[in-house]
């Protein structure tokens, strides 16, 4: 395991900020939130079909779960003050690619959440695609947990 290169200003300053805190030892292991996605994950799935809404969140919460995976395994998790939005600017600054569209997953969340006006309500499509978008997530959460080491 190898500290992580990329990010390490940004990740610097939510610590340096409050939104983010270092944890130690047992806490420090990423293994369980990776877990605790895939269990969610399935919840999710199971959902769909009665309860679209319901079926969102709960793969919005695993696609969270497995982006903090990714944060305790370098010995960081968020404060109260940081929260959700602590958790999607470390792992989009470090990690890009498919973790650059946890923010919109995010927001469409809080919007389901806390609506600013009333929508339509949600498919079982727009659950099926934020049950893939968290499998995506979770799975590449799987590949890059060897690598990662504590954060310096």
């Amino acid at each position: 395991m190898s500290r992580w290169q990329r990010g390490q200003a940004s990740v610097g300053q939510l610590i340096a900020d409050g939104e983010l805190e270092r944890v130690t030892g047992a806490a420090a292991d990423g293994g369980p939130w990776l877990s605790k996605a895939r269990r969610t994950l399935t919840t999710a799935a199971s959902a769909a079909d009665i309860d679209p809404d319901s079926s969102f969140t709960l793969a919005y919460d695993a696609a969270r779960f497995a982006c903090t995976a990714l944060l305790t395994q370098q010995g960081l998790r968020p404060t109260t003050r940081g929260g959700h939005y602590a958790v999607e600017v470390a792992v989009r600054e470090q990690f890009s690619g498919k973790f650059s569209q946890f923010g919109a997953l995010r927001r469409q969340r809080n919007d389901i959440e806390y609506p600013r006006i009333i929508t339509a309500p949600l498919t079982k499509a727009d659950a099926d695609s934020a049950i893939g978008l968290a499998q995506e997530l979770t799975e590449a959460a799987q590949q890059l947990l060897p690598h990662l080491g504590l954060f310096g």
